[in-house]
């Protein structure tokens, strides 16, 4: 097992969490849930017909005795759940709308979050990202202090005698771009981009911290404190500042070009007695393309191995799969996830 995962597995062996699986006769999610269920790492509940999830984990030699398995179409408290969707709702969604979404797994699964009955929720092998992250919003709501669902990547590379190294970049999957809020009725900005990149930072930071990384934060840009001049340099410029003021306990430098902030030799060229140009281990790009490109080019080229991408602040850990996941892949995104809470 990755050095990554022991602390994770023993932190939740101390402390036990329950996780929901929207698909319950996936292959991959019935693998990874006979692991955690032998290891007694976490409780698990599968959400699906019962008579499909039992056939499947045969058909696939998978041991699933110790998880609940919950189907939509015969779940008692299902009235109650749509009762409650409906008022979490206010008034944007009828009761038979409600009960429609709720057959689905991917709602089931949030809904039994958001009452209580699992700590975290697991989704996304056979959903799409906006089928995961949808009903969260709608459901589980951004948590204090948060406007936005944002995410990133943990990734991690064994250097031999150098040891193990972790960086954290985001956001890579979820946000587009960043542009301001602004009512339509008043013209009025409500919430400007440079405050939404900003969040970004400080939540991934947060998110750093929990997989043992202390965060030294580079807000990345093409330029380097003003070299270069546009609208992606000014963005990263606000946000920093932004984030700074937000978050002071942390050290978050920018805007950085990505040799400035890894680079010791040319942050003491470009910017000399910053606490993070030179060091920086956690990396938030001002936009979608960058991040994506960013850590698909240290999985690919550098060697890295990349977890995620991590959701973040939504008021309960749910995390989304790639449809392309592995088994493997679905266990340790399990222990990512529940980790989160």
């Amino acid at each position: 097992m990755a050095d990554m995962f022991a602390p994770l597995v023993e932190q939740l062996k101390a402390n036990p969490k329950t996780i929901v699986f929207t698909e319950g006769s996936d292959p991959r999610i019935l693998e990874a849930a006979s692991k955690l269920l032998a290891e007694k790492v976490l409780n698990v509940v599968m959400v699906g017909a019962k008579a499909d999830v039992e056939a499947a984990a045969q058909a696939g030699g998978f041991d699933v005795s110790g998880a609940e398995i919950i189907d939509p179409e015969t779940y008692e408290g299902f009235d109650e759940m749509v009762a409650k969707m409906v008022e979490l709702r206010k008034g944007k969604m009828t009761a038979d709308e409600c009960t429609a979404l709720l057959k689905k797994s991917n709602y089931f699964g949030t809904m039994l979050v958001k009452m209580g009955k699992a700590d975290c929720l697991l989704g996304g092998a056979t959903y799409s990202t906006a089928d995961t992250v949808r009903p969260a919003l709608q459901l589980i709501k951004t948590k204090k202090g948060a406007s936005l669902v944002s995410s990133c990547f943990i990734l991690d590379r064994d250097f031999g005698e150098e040891g193990l190294k972790r960086i954290a970049m985001g956001d890579c999957a979820i946000n587009i771009d960043y542009q301001d809020t602004v009512d339509k009725a008043t013209g009025e900005v409500k919430q400007s981009a440079a405050s939404k990149l900003a969040e970004v930072v400080v939540e991934t930071a947060k998110t750093a911290q929990i997989f043992g990384i202390d965060p030294k934060v580079a807000v990345l840009s093409f330029s380097t404190k003003g070299s270069g001049k546009g609208a992606t340099v000014q963005l990263s410029h606000d946000a920093t500042a932004i984030a700074q003021e937000k978050a002071p306990e942390l050290a978050i430098d920018g805007e950085l070009q990505f040799d400035a902030a890894v680079s010791p030799e040319v942050a003491s060229v470009k910017c000399k007695g910053s606490k993070v140009a030179g060091q920086a281990n956690t990396f938030i790009f001002p936009c979608i393309e960058a991040g994506n490109i960013g850590y698909k080019i240290a999985q690919r080229l550098g060697g890295y191995a990349a977890y995620g991408p991590i959701l973040q602040g939504l008021n309960a850990p749910i995390n989304d799969l790639s449809r392309g996941c592995n088994a493997d892949e679905v266990y340790k995104m399990a222990l990512i996830t529940a980790c989160q809470g």
